[in-house]
């Protein structure tokens, strides 16, 4: 059997009697109700995973907790298959969407694990693919902890005896034979096979931080208290730790201290003649490439950063003017609304991942976090300082599910900046462009320039290197983003 977590208490000697029963679960429901309350005007939310092989136990409880909590307040998730349009996307997109924002409860009717360990059995993904997955979820998981979410999991076993036992009742009576599903007469056949992948998850995922509790054919009313206090308890655990301001974390030394963007040659020019002859050649290329994409399913992420007035728009017109609309998203990044603020910060930038075969082009993006957050005191500086791990792992997500990943920074010096904020208030058009901030983030370049080395050499890797883009010159940069693009779409496909 699968082992205990050390969170599960030992099972007494005698069964709660009904009455005993019954007068705990009215006290408690009261104290649930009231930690709910509480919970809705936190800065954290909580999601409860119930899965297993003990399907009536999971599904019960399922019910229980819509009759116990405020179901007005959770964000219930039956466990629906995938859709063929979720499985285009990065494992993890499809539950990145299901959270629940902060002050409420996400209620997870089997989850990833039943996606996972289904997959598997079919032979759909190699042990590689599996324990990549398992890997994958516990960062993901690492970080919504890291937030402030709180996750509950419980697991509800059955021995085989136990479950043929079941299956023969059902078939003897008439009345509960609507309530087996065939995939659970299907999972029996395999029970044997799938024991192996369910011990390898639970023992994979399992942390201090984020226990398995797991029942073992236990008592009906004894689970249910257990599950319940658990909730209780976490809930007004986290309240009281989002009451205690966090350590702020160590960050090891860069693997490099360079001052990368110092030592751009910002003297590049093209003429206007080779600027026009390179783009009627590159720009051909690219459409070909995107179409070639979106027959293969291939999806493509950009992602520009920069200075204000870098040329970061226009880099991206000379590549949606050649593309096909359908081929191509365009998300320019803002302040975070509220919505996303009750979320982590990534959330948003999962939210915008597309079906296969798109190119997904931000208009600055996830580094936000090191960059503005951080400079304008956005961001806590535990939050920031962790950030650096948390979108390299994001991006190595991104990119395993096969999506190439340009990251560009367009750079040019103070005195260009100045010149073409000048040339805006001067032209009718591009008016809207310039504001007072702008102005006031000027003031503060060499705070940017210090924070944009720094994330450079924090998250430049092999994989998803940074593209810096001399941008003095326009034209220059914008052959520069065409090319790569182009390269990086033909290397990819």
């Amino acid at each position: 059997m699968v082992p205990r977590s050390a969170a599960l208490p030992e099972q007494p000697a005698e069964k709660i009697s009904k009455a005993d029963y019954e007068a705990q679960v009215d006290e408690l429901r009261l104290e649930l109700l009231n930690a709910q309350f509480d919970l809705r005007h936190s800065n954290f939310s909580l999601s409860i995973l119930l899965t297993g092989i003990d399907r009536p136990a999971i599904e019960s409880t399922y019910q229980l907790l819509h009759e116990g909590l405020d179901a007005r307040y959770i964000d219930a998730n039956p466990g629906l298959e995938p859709t063929a349009e979720e499985r285009e996307r990065p494992f993890v997109w499809r539950y990145s969407q299901m959270l629940p924002p902060n002050g409420r409860i996400g209620l997870f009717l089997d989850g990833w694990v039943k996606d996972l360990i289904g997959r598997r059995l079919l032979g759909e993904i190699n042990q590689a693919k599996f324990d990549q997955r398992l890997r994958e979820m516990q960062v993901f998981v690492g970080a919504l902890v890291d937030d402030g979410h709180v996750p509950l999991r419980f697991f509800f076993d059955l021995s085989k005896s136990e479950h043929k036992k079941r299956l023969k009742k059902a078939d003897r009576e008439a009345e509960r034979q609507w309530r087996v599903a065939e995939s659970e007469r299907r999972f029996v056949e395999r029970y044997d096979d799938a024991r192996k992948p369910i011990a390898a998850l639970l023992a994979a995922t399992n942390s201090g931080e984020v226990p398995w509790i797991v029942f073992e054919d236990g008592d009906r009313r004894e689970r249910n208290l257990i599950i319940g206090r658990a909730i209780r308890d976490a809930i007004l655990a986290g309240i009281e730790r989002s009451k205690v301001p966090a350590p702020e974390p160590v960050l090891p030394a860069p693997r490099s201290n360079k001052c990368a963007l110092e030592k751009v040659d910002l003297s590049q020019r093209i003429s206007k003649d080779e600027y026009r002859k390179r783009l009627d050649t590159l720009q051909p290329r690219l459409r070909k490439l995107a179409l070639t994409a979106r027959r293969k399913g291939r999806t493509s992420i950009l992602a520009f950063e920069g200075w204000d007035a870098a040329g970061k728009g226009g880099a991206i017109r000379r590549l949606t003017g050649c593309m096909d609309a359908r081929d191509y998203k365009v998300v320019p990044i803002a302040a975070p609304t509220e919505e996303e603020k009750s979320h982590h910060y990534l959330w948003r930038f999962w939210k915008q991942y597309p079906r296969a075969g798109r190119m997904l082009i931000f208009d600055r993006s996830w580094y936000g976090r090191v960059l503005v957050e951080r400079i304008e005191g956005y961001a806590t500086t535990a939050e920031w300082m962790r950030a650096y791990d948390e979108i390299r792992n994001f991006e190595e997500m991104l990119m395993e599910n096969g999506s190439p990943l340009c990251k560009f920074w367009l750079h040019i010096d103070p005195d260009e900046q100045l010149q073409r904020f000048q040339e805006r208030e001067k032209t009718g058009y591009k008016k809207y462009k310039i504001t007072d901030e702008d102005y006031r983030n000027r003031e503060r370049w060499r705070d940017y320039e210090m924070a944009a080395n720094e994330m450079i050499n924090r998250t430049d890797t092999a994989a998803a290197p940074w593209h810096i883009v001399p941008a003095n010159d326009k034209r220059s940069a914008r052959i520069q983003v065409l090319e790569t693009v182009c390269d990086a779409l033909e290397a990819a496909l």
